[in-house]
C-alpha cells in the first residue's frame, strides 16, 4: 500500500515530536530548567492545588495562552508539562510549514531542507526542548504572515480576518508583538492600492490616479478603512478587554506586564541586563540599527527571501516589517536584551517566503545549491548566536545540550524545597513567590506555603507568628533581594514591631535563609 504525502508528513511529524520529547526529558533529568517554565509550573500548581482565591492567578498570569497549554499536560507530569507542550508545539509548527510547502511545491528537496532545519537547528531545538513558549510565537507569527500573503494573491478579506485572529493569539503569547501593528498602519494603504484594478503598476502613480478620480478615491478610502477595521479591531478590542480585566481584579491596567506575580520576565530581564552591564568583560551587543545586521548574520536565508519578493514592492515591505519591529523593540526596551525568539521569527519568515516563491525560480539547480549552502550556514550561525548569548537561560541550554553535563543552576532552589518538603505536614511557610517561585515550584505540597495570591498574605507579613511557623528570607547576596519585602531587613523590623517573637535560623544558603518562629508572648 502506497503512503500518501499527507500520511508521510504525519509520520515525519510524529518522529520529530518524539525526538524533541527525548531531548527535552533528558535535559530535564540533567537539571536544566529555565525561569519561564518554572514560573508556569508554580502557577499551575497554585491553580490546581493551592488554597484561597486562585481566579486572579488563572486569569491574569501572562503570557496567558502558553500558561494555559501547561494545564493540558499537567496531569502527565507537572514538571515536564512545559517541555511536553513545547515539543509537541514545535512539531506542529513543522507540520504547518511542511504542509503549506508540499501543497505548493512538488519537489521534495525543499521538504527535506525544512526537516533538516527542524532536526538540527539549535534555535528550533531550544524552542522545542526548553519548555518556553517560543513555539507558540513562531506558529502564530507564521500563520499571521501566511494569511496576509494569501490575501495579496486572492484579494479575499477572509484571509485578513484569519490574519487578525492570528495576531490576537500572537499578542497573547508575547505582548510585545502589539507593536508590530504600528508598522502595518502605513502598509495597509500600499496593500489597498495594489488591490485596485488599475493599469499602472508603480505605487506612486497608482496613488496619483486614485486621488484624482472621485470614484477611485472613494473606493480607496472605503477599502483602506475596511482593511484597517478587519485587521486591527479584534486585537485592539481584545487588549482593551484584557486590560479592563486587570483593572477590575488587580487595580492596574498593566498588571499582566509589570507585576512579577503575573509574568516571569519582569525581574529576569532586568537581572540579565544588570549582570551583563556590571560585568568586567561586558561588550554592548546590540547597537540601534546594528540589530538588523545581527539578524542578517543570524539568518542569511532572509536575504534570499527578500530577493524572491523583489518584484513586488508592497510584498517586500511586508517581509521587511519584522526588521522595523525589532529595531523599535530595541529602542523602546533599551535596558533589555532581545531574546532569541525575536531572531527566530526571521528564520520562520524566510521559510514562509520559500513556500510562496521557491517554485518560481527558473534555475532550480543553482538555486538549490545556494539554498543548501545557506541552510548549512544557518545551522552554524544558530549555534553561535545561542552559545554567545548574554541571556543565562539561552546559554545554559546550549551548554547542557552539547556537553551533557548536569546543570546545577536550580540546585539551591531544589535544596530549599527539599528542606520544606521534610517539614511537618501541618507546617506553614511564609514566602514571596515574586522572587521565590522556583522554590515554590519544587515544593511538593504547595498548601504549606502562604503566598501573595492569598488574601491573608498581607496580614501574615505584619504578624507572621499568627499564621505561619516559618519564614523564607532573601539574603543580601540574593540578586532579587530588592524586589521583595521578605529580605534581610525584614526580621530586624518585625522584631521591633513584635518584640515578643523569636526567630531561629533553621537552614541557610547563599541566597536564602529559612527562619522558624519558635516562641510568642
Amino acid at each position: 500500500m502506497k503512503i500518501s504525502k499527507n500520511q508521510y508528513l504525519f509520520i515525519l511529524t510524529l518522529i520529530l515530536g518524539i525526538y524533541y520529547l527525548v531531548i527535552g526529558i533528558y535535559l530535564n533529568h540533567l537539571g536544566y530548567y529555565n525561569r519561564e517554565s518554572i514560573f508556569y509550573i508554580e502557577k499551575t500548581k497554585i491553580v490546581f492545588e493551592g488554597l484561597g482565591n486562585r481566579i486572579k492567578v488563572m486569569g491574569l498570569t501572562s503570557p496567558l495562552l502558553p500558561f494555559y497549554t501547561t494545564f493540558i499536560f499537567n496531569a502527565i507530569n507537572s514538571y515536564l508539562a512545559p517541555v511536553i507542550a513545547s515539543a509537541i508545539g514545535t512539531a506542529v509548527l513543522f507540520y504547518i510549514i511542511a504542509r503549506a510547502l508540499i501543497n505548493r511545491i512538488d519537489d521534495d528537496f525543499y521538504l527535506y531542507l525544512v526537516l533538516l532545519l527542524f532536526f538540527l537547528h539549535p534555535g528550533l531545538l531550544y524552542a522545542a526542548a526548553s519548555g518556553k513558549a517560543i513555539y507558540m510565537v513562531l506558529i502564530f507569527f507564521f500563520l499571521f504572515f501566511f494569511n496576509l500573503l494569501k490575501f495579496y494573491r486572492s484579494n479575499t478579506t477572509f484571509h485578513v480576518s484569519l490574519a487578525s485572529i492570528c495576531l490576537v493569539i500572537l499578542i497573547f503569547c508575547d505582548y510585545k508583538f502589539i507593536w508590530l501593528t504600528l508598522f502595518f498602519v502605513p502598509l495597509v494603504l500600499a496593500i489597498t492600492l495594489q488591490s485596485l484594478n488599475l493599469g499602472e503598476k508603480e505605487s506612486i502613480f497608482r496613488l496619483f490616479l486614485s486621488f484624482n478620480s472621485p470614484s477611485l478615491r472613494r473606493k480607496l478610502i472605503n477599502k483602506t478603512f475596511a482593511i484597517y477595521i478587519i485587521l486591527f479591531i479584534l486585537p485592539v478590542a481584545s487588549v482593551i478587554c484584557y486590560k479592563l480585566l486587570n483593572l477590575t481584579h488587580a487595580n492596574d491596567l498593566n498588571y499582566f506586564i509589570e507585576s512579577p506575580y503575573a509574568t516571569w520576565n519582569v525581574l529576569v530581564d532586568k537581572l540579565n541586563y544588570d549582570i551583563m552591564t556590571t560585568s568586567a568583560n561586558y561588550q554592548l551587543p546590540e547597537l540601534s540599527i546594528m540589530v538588523s545586521i545581527r539578524v542578517i548574520c543570524f539568518c542569511p536565508l532572509i536575504l534570499i527571501a527578500i530577493y524572491l519578493f523583489r518584484e513586488s514592492t508592497y510584498q517586500a515591505l511586508t517581509i521587511l516589517t519584522p526588521f522595523a519591529f525589532i529595531e523599535f523593540l530595541h529602542i523602546k526596551y533599551d535596558k533589555l536584551f532581545l531574546n532569541y525568539q525575536y531572531y527566530l521569527i526571521f528564520l520562520i519568515m524566510a521559510l514562509l517566503c520559500l513556500v510562496f516563491k521557491a517554485q518560481t525560480v527558473k534555475k532550480q539547480y543553482v538555486f538549490k545549491l545556494i539554498l543548501g549552502f545557506v541552510i548549512l550556514l544557518q545551522l552554524y550561525t544558530g549555534y553561535i548566536f545561542l552559545y554567545k548569548s548574554l541571556i543565562t537561560d539561552e546559554k545554559k541550554f546550549i551548554t547542557t545540550l552539547t556537553t551533557l553535563v548536569p546543570n546545577t543552576d536550580q540546585s539551591e532552589n531544589m535544596e530549599l524545597a527539599d528542606v520544606i518538603n521534610n517539614l511537618p505536614k501541618d507546617s506553614h511557610i511564609l514566602m514571596d513567590d515574586a522572587v521565590s517561585y522556583p522554590i515554590a515550584a519544587f515544593t511538593h505540597d504547595i498548601t504549606k506555603l502562604t503566598l501573595p495570591y492569598q488574601d491573608l498574605f498581607l496580614s501574615a507579613i505584619e504578624t507572621p507568628y499568627r499564621y505561619d511557623d516559618y519564614i523564607l528570607i532573601a539574603t543580601a547576596k540574593n540578586p532579587f533581594t530588592g524586589y521583595t519585602q521578605l529580605n534581610n531587613r525584614y526580621i530586624p523590623l518585625i522584631r521591633i514591631v513584635n518584640s515578643g517573637v523569636n526567630y531561629q535560623r533553621v537552614y541557610e544558603t547563599d541566597n536564602w535563609i529559612l527562619y522558624r518562629i519558635i516562641s510568642t508572648q
